[in-house]
């Protein structure tokens, strides 16, 4: 009996060490990965996404600004404070703005709608930051971190149904960042910033969702200081893999599906913000932050990775 029971857990060791090594062979070693820069903006940028022809976004300051991927870019529209962006199948889009205190809803040309989202339980939200779109229910999950802190446990994560209505995930959260859903929709990942840490829930149907369990603690800062290490924006790729946008650490961290760091690349920015795929095979990950000393301003970065990212659009509508 305790000989089937070694040999059991000796197997299930090795499939995990054997999906982790599948996982790190399929991405390129960081020092073949090479980081350029695509364009810069006047200030500190974050929230890229692609459209369904290949136009990426990104926001800074007051501003959304539409690029192709030769890095030609244009102002798109202002909004206040815009952040997280993710386009709908209509061709809309929703984007997180803590100046409104919503998650905007905008026309495909930039003109504003009616909030996709703007309180809960009859309060104005705290201060939307991410999104991450759940397109079998036609509805999405946001973070909403306010001023929220490790000394100042306010932060919520919330899901939006169809009908527009919100609804609580989870609270008492130290800076809750970047959201990703899995395609399957059983996972829900959250970066809890001022924690350095990512979080996962069982989602258990469209807006329910199971405990918060940790995923997985990020490298610290040499320094110790925790504000120089922090989760931000994430995406994932097809394989599963979910890449982290390292705030103050400049890098993009790789994580296994079981939550095992498998890779570090350069964000070539100060403060890594975000990250996406796009480009016509999708496999270049496209990186945001700030660049420079006190990064007064902002770029948008890439690697050509060869690995395939995860497709987030939903099937446009004709």
């Amino acid at each position: 009996m305790r000989r089937t029971l070694v040999l059991s857990l000796l197997f299930v060791t090795f499939l995990a060490l054997t999906r982790t090594a599948s996982a790190a062979d399929e991405l390129p070693a960081a020092d073949k990965a090479k980081t350029v820069e695509l364009f810069r903006v006047p200030a500190y940028c974050e929230g890229v996404v692609f459209d369904h022809v290949g136009n990426g976004y990104v926001s800074w300051g007051k501003t959304i600004t539409k690029f192709s991927l030769d890095g030609k870019n244009s102002v798109w529209a202002e909004t206040g404070a815009p952040n997280g962006h993710k386009i709908l199948a209509d061709g809309t889009h929703l984007v997180c703005d803590a100046s409104h205190h919503a998650v905007l809803h905008l026309s495909a040309y930039g003109k504003m709608l009616e909030h996709a989202a703007k309180e809960f339980d009859g309060k104005p939200l705290l201060g939307p930051n991410d999104l991450t779109l759940d397109t079998a229910s036609g509805g999405f999950y946001f973070s909403d971190p306010g001023d929220s802190g490790r000394d100042k446990l306010i932060g919520r994560a919330h899901f939006v149904d169809k009908a527009g209505k919100v609804h609580l995930i989870d609270k008492g959260l130290a800076y809750p960042n970047g959201i990703v859903l899995t395609p399957d929709g059983k996972k829900l990942y959250l970066a809890e910033s001022q924690l350095n840490r990512v979080l996962v829930y069982e989602v258990k149907g469209p807006g329910r969702v199971g405990e918060r369990k940790l995923f997985a603690d990020l490298p610290k800062h040499e320094s110790g200081d925790y504000m120089q290490a922090q989760p931000d924006g994430m995406c994932l790729d097809a394989a599963g893999n979910l890449y982290v946008a390292h705030y103050g650490m400049k890098k993009v961290e790789v994580l296994s599906p079981d939550g095992k760091l498998i890779r570090q690349y350069d964000g070539g920015n100060v403060t890594t913000s975000n990250v996406a795929f796009g480009g016509p095979k999708h496999d270049q990950l496209f990186i945001t932050g700030g660049i420079g000393k006190e990064a007064g301003e902002g770029g948008v970065f890439r690697i050509d990775l060869g690995a395939k990212g995860l497709v987030i659009l939903p099937a446009m509508k004709k």
